[in-house]
């Protein structure tokens, strides 16, 4: 199915179609600040699984990014976190970030590398942070590659839900989504580490 949902004008109905389908075990293509992402609900195995088998990866390879409505999750899903590192979230978020911080033991273990970390992503775009509002909880994030050698990222919502349209549940159309992924910041140690420059300044 694919869904158009405007950001200025998001349809309640449409919504709860969407968070429906994640509460069901469903899997969604969803629009970011940064590129198309697609994910399902945390918390059920089975979705999490087609997940990594959509992405052709093993679920305990997978490197799944938690999609939270704001830092108000944090405290469930993560370690304490130092002082500095929670200003500079504050400061930067919503934004193109991917935070990798200290997994919890609420994280789901598909979700934790062996270092017991995760990626926390708190994207500046209404469309998916409404829909998680309304679902109550955090989404999955893993990224949609390109088979194209020149293109990494397809942005294009029709041509993702022509690619996609027998794979995944719902695709939603927010409009042409970007080529550059998210900036990924490294902050197990307390210090801050620069894992892969994106559409976020690293200049922090």
């Amino acid at each position: 199915m694919l869904i158009k949902i405007y950001p200025e004008n998001q349809n309640p109905r449409l919504i709860d179609t969407i968070t429906d389908c994640l509460k069901n075990g469903g899997v969604i293509i969803y629009p970011t600040d940064t590129v198309y992402a697609i994910g399902c609900d945390i918390h059920n195995h089975k979705a999490l699984e087609r997940l990594a088998q959509i992405k052709g990866i093993k679920p305990d390879k997978a490197n799944f990014s938690l999609v939270c409505y704001d830092l108000s999750e944090l405290s469930t899903y993560t370690r304490p976190i130092e002082n500095e590192i929670f200003k500079l979230m504050k400061r930067l978020l919503p934004g193109p970030y991917t935070f990798i911080l200290n997994a919890s033991n609420a994280v789901p273990k598909i979700f934790q590398s062996k270092k017991k970390t995760v990626g926390i992503r708190i994207p500046d775009n209404e469309i998916i942070r409404n829909i998680i509002k309304e679902f109550g909880g955090p989404v999955a994030s893993t990224s949609i590659h390109d088979d194209d050698d020149v293109i990494e990222y397809t942005t294009d919502p029709e041509l993702i839900y022509e690619k996609y349209q027998s794979l995944v549940d719902i695709v939603i159309d927010g409009g042409y989504g970007g080529n550059e992924a998210s900036t990924i910041l490294d902050c197990t140690s307390g210090e801050i580490e620069v894992i892969r420059e994106g559409k976020g300044s690293i200049d922090i």
